[in-house]
């Protein structure tokens, strides 16, 4: 027999690491993960699972598997031709603790990677129990052989061992059935745990033990209580955030103070979601500028990915970077929408975010499928004890009172809005209407020509990219860049410090002027960039997402700039206006002044209730597995329907540059993070046989792209309709 040290529980890809270092590292982060969350566990059961759960990777058809072994002959490849699960083998280990554990050892353990019934892919116990009739020989093969690593790895941790008879074993696989035919429908905090501890040391490897000291601990906020944070240029600034109702509702216009009245309502760790994958880098650099100063281990992290997404004849979606424990996790809610869905790691994200504050930021930009999610999210964490704080420019009147009643009404929600004489300091914009794109040529040449700093924002990838283009060469002398959602994470980082700093504002000069630029756009600039321009070009949107547009023109507010204006132009909706509805861009289009009439802040609401009459939601109660304060789905499994696929339609897809392929397959999953560019899965989904496809990391699709159009234009694809 080899060595314990040469039984691996991860692939080459992974690290080569042994069994017993990943045992080890879910031990020590599932006692911290138990005792973090808010819920009462029994640590040392939990410890226990920890140590059970991975001990069938010991069996020799995951050692083979993992190792990637070559058979000489057909003959002998078959040998290895049949399933093989290693949770259902650890469960094997059963008979060398106390009869009275088995139950709760089983929660923690059977279904930590497959459903225990109709699993996708229909390898979960109950699964494999009724269709494969070799399943209880398949899960002992050599058992007599390759327990004693088990056992090995079990004396390590002090417990007591003895052999197992294969008869015992068997006993104990058959237990592990019944139970599982039992489960009703409900949730599992136990599932949740096991899957939380093993994803995290899985993630972190050897790094685990130092990534534990700081989870779970309550960020500190004081940068957002200091008194210097108060003004009267900020009116939300001198409001009290101390009310002891546990939810709020803020609408209050954009450079009002929202984003420090929100986190000053806050108690404990902090959720802050935002609408678009595309806006929460800004947001994550400001949150950790202000809160590393007062506490600098805190951990502040990002979320990058809704899904992961393999292409081997159907959709497998997961929560990526179930990561618990985070001070401020700032995220989509499209990364909380498995709680409402059942979807893989729901159990993980629950237990994360149980009692914590959740910031649902700019709330308004949400429109059907995506609308109906959020109103169900928020549901579900008020079931889970959470504070729920919704912050927005602005909010049709239906959208309000559904959001109050959801949360309880008057008696547990701190409302707060601004007076007309407020909102009338807040008046900055000067519309004008555009009958076409041809006018803009025009327009830019005056602009430069008073050194002005131009923001022009598109709706698709694709027409900002030709624009790009074609305003290189019309005006190749003026400073320009384009941002969108297809670049690398890493270069969009970038990206977003040169706007800031060079673009932005008073950001580039030269002699005693302004240098004029153009910056071109897709919505990644409309939600959390605190940019500020002279003017904006845009196409028409839906009215809440243009009045957010326009908050990044004039936005900087001083004393001398109130009650001082700038032009935005808006191009009149015609032909294609994907992914928008024709009628909402009319309806919006309708609402805006024109010939340089002031858009008078006081007035919003009443437009965007003619925008928006009625709640638009769309049903998808077929999909929703959180109703009335329960589940509906079976405990221990998952909702295996693609629904953020199919129905919501924002599952993002990864790509990487051919030429960062092999930096891709060498690096750490976090280097390969910086690597990746998200694009939404719609629009790769019918070019996905062109490109290949790796196996490690997000699954990314290699883009045979050359760098240097890449760092001109962003990745470019065939568009599909992406509002990224």
């Amino acid at each position: 027999m080899k060595p314990l040290s040469e039984v691996f529980a991860k692939s080459a890809n992974y690290g080569n690491l042994s069994l017993l270092h990943h045992t080890q590292q879910v031990a020590e982060a599932i006692l911290k993960f138990a005792e973090g969350f808010n819920y009462n566990f029994d640590k040392e059961l939990a410890w226990k699972a920890a140590i059970l759960h991975d001990l069938g990777k010991a069996h020799p058809h995951f050692q083979h598997k993992i190792q990637s072994l070559k058979e000489a002959s057909l003959a002998k490849s078959r040998k290895w031709d049949y399933i093989h699960r290693h949770e259902i083998s650890s469960l094997a280990f059963l008979p060398l603790f106390p009869k009275n554990e088995w139950d709760i050892l089983i929660n923690l353990v059977v279904a930590h990677h497959k459903s225990i019934k109709e699993d996708a892919g229909l390898k979960g116990i109950l699964d494999l129990e009724e269709n494969c009739e070799e399943w209880l020989e398949d899960h002992l093969k050599e058992w007599h052989d390759w327990q004693a690593y088990g056992l090995e790895i079990l004396q390590t941790f002090k417990f007591p061992i003895r052999s197992i008879t294969e008869a015992e074993a068997k006993q104990a696989l058959n237990y592990a059935v019944e139970y599982c035919r039992g489960k009703k429908a409900g949730w599992s905090p136990l599932r949740g745990l096991l899957k939380s501890a093993d994803h995290f040391a899985s993630a972190f490897m050897h790094e685990t033990s130092e990534k534990l000291k700081h989870l779970f601990e309550k960020p500190d906020l004081s940068y957002f209580h200091q008194a210097n944070r108060q003004s009267e240029l900020y009116p939300l600034s001198q409001i009290s955030t101390t009310d002891k109702r546990q939810h709020t509702l803020v609408v209050a216009p954009t450079g009002a103070g929202k984003t420090d009245f929100l986190l000053r309502r806050c108690l404990g760790r902090v959720f802050y979601t935002l609408p678009f994958q595309a806006s929460i880098n800004a947001m994550y650099e400001r949150v950790k500028e202000a809160v590393h100063p007062f506490q600098p281990d805190a951990d502040i992290r990002l979320l990058h990915a809704t899904s992961k997404i393999v292409v081997k004849n159907r959709l497998d979606e997961q929560v990526l970077q179930p990561l618990p424990g985070s001070s401020i996790k700032i995220l989509t809610p499209h990364q909380l929408a498995a709680m409402v869905f059942g979807t893989s790691g729901f159990e993980s994200v629950m237990l994360d975010v149980k009692g914590t504050d959740v910031i649902l930021d700019e709330i308004h930009t949400y429109s059907d499928y995506s609308r109906s999610m959020v109103l169900e999210i928020v549901k579900v964490l008020k079931w889970l004890d959470c504070r729920i704080h919704i912050g927005t420019a602005t909010m049709p009147s239906v959208l309000y009172q559904e959001l109050l009643t959801i949360l309880g009404g008057t008696e547990n929600v701190y409302e707060v809005k601004l007076e007309n004489n407020i909102l009338d300091l807040f008046d900055r914009h000067a519309v004008y209407k555009l009958e076409d794109e041809t006018e803009i040529p025009d327009i830019l040449t005056k602009a430069f020509a008073a050194n002005e700093k131009v923001l022009v924002i598109y709706n698709t990838v694709q027409s900002a990219q030709d624009a790009f283009q074609e305003f290189s060469r019309l005006f190749p002398e003026i400073d320009k860049m384009l941002i969108h959602s297809r670049f690398r994470r890493g270069d969009r980082v970038d990206l977003e410090t040169k706007l800031k700093q060079e673009f932005n504002g008073d950001g580039k000069k030269f002699g005693n002027g302004l240098c004029p630029c153009l910056v071109v756009s897709t919505q990644v600039v409309e939600v959390s960039l605190d940019i500020s321009f002279d003017r904006m070009i845009t196409k028409c949107a839906p009215l809440d997402g243009m009045i957010q547009r326009f908050g990044r023109v004039n936005r900087k507010r001083t004393a001398d700039t109130i009650g001082k204006y700038k032009p935005v132009h808006v191009m009149k909706p015609q032909g294609n206006v994907l992914p928008y509805k024709k009628e909402i861009l009319e309806a919006s289009y309708a609402q805006l002044p024109k010939n340089g009439e002031i858009l008078k802040e006081r007035t919003l609401q009443a437009k965007i209730d003619a925008v928006y009459p009625t709640l638009d939601k769309k049903e998808i109660d077929v999909h929703v597995r959180f109703k009335e304060g329960k589940f509906i789905l079976r405990e221990l499994t998952d909702y295996k329907k693609s629904v953020m696929i199919e129905a919501l339609e924002i599952a993002s897809a990864t790509c990487i540059l051919q030429d960062d392929l092999e930096k891709y397959e060498t690096a750490i999953w976090e280097e390969r993070l910086h690597l990746e560019i998200p694009v939404a899965w719609k629009t790769i989904v019918k070019q996905k046989t062109k490109y290949m496809q790796l196996e490690i990391g997000a699954r990314p699709f290699v883009i045979p792209q050359q760098l240097k159009d890449y760092e001109l234009l962003g990745l470019q694809l065939v568009e599909h309709e992406s509002i990224w």
